[in-house]
């Protein structure tokens, strides 16, 4: 928006007329008309109204109502302090200007803000104002002590009007999704969910956005004052272009940006008909069970594993979740919480947020020779497609290497003898830069070099070699934003929402998605 250039700029004027001498003539002329000391505050305030303005202008370029208000009063005083501290007068007609293209503006800024913040910034502006009341009186006080109160209380302002300006700009809230909703979206999964990731659109952490058909929707979460859209949207594809445009104006209506994590190539056309940038995200393992063998030197190494658990003793048992009943759930739990330890559950876009709440998903549990589980894979179908996809896999530290190759395989075997088309197995961010060669471009190899050094905290490249050892069809994934000013929120929103910004530590135990 134009608008939050301007703003942007205006800022700019006042942060360096702030920072560089004044006129001498004109200097002379304000203190000899203002009192002592005014045009040294005047001086100060236009700093920090300047700093507000650029910082506004994210506020003004996402149409909040409320900023646009705030940015009105500190056009003003901004004017008023250029006058104040040298009579800056070309400074002063610039934010003048601004203030006439904000009032003409203003039926564009229609985001509300939230109202359950007006309590909590009433609290704020009264301690700011006790704060400021303190602080003016303790000026009058030169000692080395009140010195330190005085600091000390400057501190204080700054964080309240930090604080207030976060409250006043918050964004709306998400209504919580209802059980008709819900419902709704759960029929349409079943009659239209083709798609791998369609399922995980269920997620009790996501909410719905309708066409006005009915007949599709889109999954998304609000992280910060991103919307953060959850793979394609599922049902009638005609209602595709409309169904995101239309959430996009009701978007921005409440001053969101809108991001799309997990898009397929198929759904492409349409962003960018819409106007959205798009960077490759990843690549998505997909096994074809008919074509599956583990015949062949290529994957000997699967075949030994294999061969090696069952040698030990080890089965997979198949069933449905709503078929566990309490004993094997308690051993599903101690093994999923000996297996995440204090890491946070992750995942967003191809992750389930629990184990037990989805009856119709399937379990693969391998059983060791005492008959105690050793770990377990859940799968969540593709109704509209006969296909299923990987959402979790746990194993016990104790169990023997392998595991997890033993518990796919015979989920293959058992896709492939149930004629299920297709088993997606794990998403490899960056796959592209992992299996480039060592003749690759600079860029690539650096991107690499970057991704193996970060596989110690996120197992990228762990997971892609895994994945490979499958030798998967790679169905490509996409990131797509609206502007490339938007994609560091945006992309800071995904990391957040998959959990990837979150330290291990004790508090994240709660989070066992086995304890729902």
């Amino acid at each position: 928006m134009l608008l939050a250039w301007f703003a942007t700029v205006a800022g700019l004027i006042s942060i360096v007329s702030a920072l560089t001498p004044e006129a001498a003539d004109r200097v002379d002329l304000v203190r000899g008309v203002l009192p002592p000391g005014v045009p040294e505050a005047a001086r100060t305030i236009a700093l920090a109204l300047g700093l507000g303005m650029v910082w506004l202008s994210r506020g003004l370029a996402r149409r909040k109502h409320r900023a646009w208000w705030l940015a009105v009063a500190i056009v003003i005083a901004s004017a008023l302090a250029h006058l104040a501290k040298g009579l800056d007068v070309e400074e002063a007609s610039v934010h003048l200007i601004l203030l006439v293209a904000l009032v003409r503006a203003r039926r564009h800024f229609v985001a509300p803000g939230d109202p359950a913040t007006v309590l909590p910034l009433i609290q704020v502006g009264i301690a700011l104002a006790v704060a400021t009341g303190v602080a003016v009186i303790d000026v009058y006080d030169s000692d080395a002590y009140s010195q330190r109160i005085e600091r000390a209380l400057g501190l204080l302002i700054v964080a309240l009007a930090f604080r207030a300006l976060w409250l006043w700009l918050r964004p709306h809230p998400v209504v919580p999704t209802g059980d008709e909703e819900r419902g709704r979206a759960t029929e349409l999964v079943h009659e239209h969910g083709s798609d791998s990731l369609a399922y995980f659109a269920l997620r009790r952490d996501k909410s719905y956005f309708f066409s006005p058909s009915g007949h599709s929707f889109l999954a998304y979460r609000v992280v910060g004052a991103t919307a953060l859209v959850a793979g394609d949207p599922i049902g009638e594809q005609r209602e595709r272009y409309e169904l995101v445009r239309e959430f996009v104006r009701v978007a921005h209506t409440k001053g969101w940006r809108v991001a799309v994590a997990g898009a397929s190539n198929e759904a492409l056309e349409d962003y960018a008909a819409l106007g959205f940038k798009s960077l490759y995200l990843g690549d998505e393992a997909v096994v074809r069970p008919s074509e599956f063998s583990l015949e062949g030197r290529a994957i000997r190494k699967v075949r030994q594993s294999v061969s090696r658990l069952q040698k030990n003793g080890y089965a997979v048992r198949m069933l449905s979740t709503a078929d566990a009943d309490e004993v094997l759930r308690c051993e599903l739990r101690k093994v999923s919480e000996e297996w995440r330890g204090n890491w946070p559950e992750r995942g967003f876009t191809m992750a389930m947020d629990a184990l037990f709440l989805y009856p119709d998903t399937v379990l693969a549990v391998a059983l060791g020779p005492d008959g105690s589980v050793g770990g377990f894979l859940q799968l969540v179908p593709s109704p509209a497609s006969d296909g299923y996809s990987l959402a979790s896999m746990r194993r016990r530290k104790d169990t023997p290497n392998g595991l997890m190759e033993f518990l796919i395989t015979e989920s293959i075997a058992w896709a492939r003898e149930h004629q299920v088309t297709e088993l997606s197995l794990n998403f490899a961010v960056f796959a592209d830069f992992l299996r480039a060669e060592e003749g690759a471009g600079r860029w690539t190899r650096g991107v690499r070099f970057v991704l193996l050094k970060a596989d110690r905290l996120f197992q990228v490249e762990r997971l892609h070699s895994f994945n490979r050892k499958f030798f998967p069809r790679w169905r490509r994934r996409y990131f797509c934003f609206e502007r490339w000013s938007d994609f560091p929120l945006a992309g800071l929103a995904y990391l957040h929402a998959e959990s990837l910004l979150t330290p291990p530590g004790p508090w994240n135990r709660t989070q066992d998605l086995t304890a729902r």
